[in-house]
């Protein structure tokens, strides 16, 4: 199983980007799928995550400026941001928990992808 994540990149402060991750392999089922961001010097943090019937949480500094959402017919989640701040500059992780067709549960990671906020 893979996770690719895409939708990166630099924007001005107020601005909004969408990120995607999709996954792909072996999969039977997703569970919970999430962002994570990690910013230079800082633990990972997680951002928000959605469960399999629509259920998300959000960390406390992004509510009401992103939205986490999902696709299951395409094994893929979004993660909409809008009025960025500088704040939110880090490297964005995609994660979800799979159940593979061998049934065996796993937590998979994708490759990170960057998202710079400028003042």
């Amino acid at each position: 199983v893979q996770l690719q994540a895409s939708g990166g990149g630099l924007v001005q402060a107020g601005g909004s980007l969408r990120l995607s991750c999709a996954a792909s392999g072996s999969i039977f089922s997703i569970a919970r799928m999430a962002w994570y961001r990690q910013a230079p010097g800082k633990q990972r943090e997680l951002v928000a995550a959605i469960t399999s019937i629509g259920t998300t949480n959000y960390a406390d500094s992004v509510k009401g400026r992103f939205t986490i959402s999902r696709n299951n017919a395409k094994n893929t989640e979004y993660l909409q941001m809008n009025s960025l701040k500088p704040e939110d500059t880090a490297v964005y992780y995609c994660n979800a928990a799979v159940l593979s067709t061998t049934r065996v549960w796993r937590d998979f990671w994708g490759q990170g992808t960057q998202v710079t906020v400028s003042s």
